[in-house]
C-alpha cells in the first residue's frame, strides 16, 4: 500500500518518520537518530543530504521574520520605534531557526520520500 504524499508531508512536519509514522526520531532537540527506530529507514542518504533541510529552515525562519516585521510596522505606523523592532526581531531571528530545526530535518526527509514516490523510485527498505 502506498502512503499519500499529504500523509508523508504531514508526518515529516510533525517530526515523525515519513515511511511508517513513528516518532522518537531525535535523541535530543538537535540530534536526529540515523535510522527510524521502527522501520529502519536511513535518513541521510548521501553526503550533503541535509542541505535541503537547511534551505527549508532558512525559508521558514526568514518568512517568520518578514511576517513579524510587517505586523510590527502595521501596528506602529506612522511612529515606528526602531528599538521595539530590534527588541522583537532579534529574538525571532535567533530562536526561529532553532525552533524550526527538527521540523526542517524531518520535513526534508518527507519531501524526499514524496518525490521518490512520485517518480516511482521509492527507496529500498534498507535505505
Amino acid at each position: 500500500m502506498t502512503t499519500s504524499r499529504s500523509t508523508i508531508l504531514l508526518r515529516g512536519f510533525t517530526k515523525h518518520c515519513p515511511r511508517c509514522g513513528s516518532g522518537h526520531l531525535f535523541k535530543g532537540y538537535f540530534s536526529m537518530v540515523p535510522d527510524c527506530p521502527r522501520c529502519g529507514l536511513h535518513f541521510e542518504r548521501e553526503s550533503g543530504y541535509w542541505a535541503g533541510a537547511l534551505a527549508i529552515n532558512f525559508v521558514c525562519s526568514f518568512g517568520l521574520i518578514i511576517v513579524v516585521l510587517i505586523a510590527l510596522l502595521v501596528a506602529t505606523l506612522p511612529d515606528v520605534n526602531p528599538v521595539l523592532l530590534l527588541g522583537v526581531l532579534l529574538p525571532v531571528a535567533i530562536l526561529g531557526p532553532m525552533v524550526w530545526y527538527p521540523h526542517s530535518k524531518t520535513l526534508w526527509v518527507a519531501i524526499d520520500r514524496a518525490f521518490l514516490q512520485r517518480l516511482g523510485l521509492e527507496a529500498r527498505p534498507d535505505e
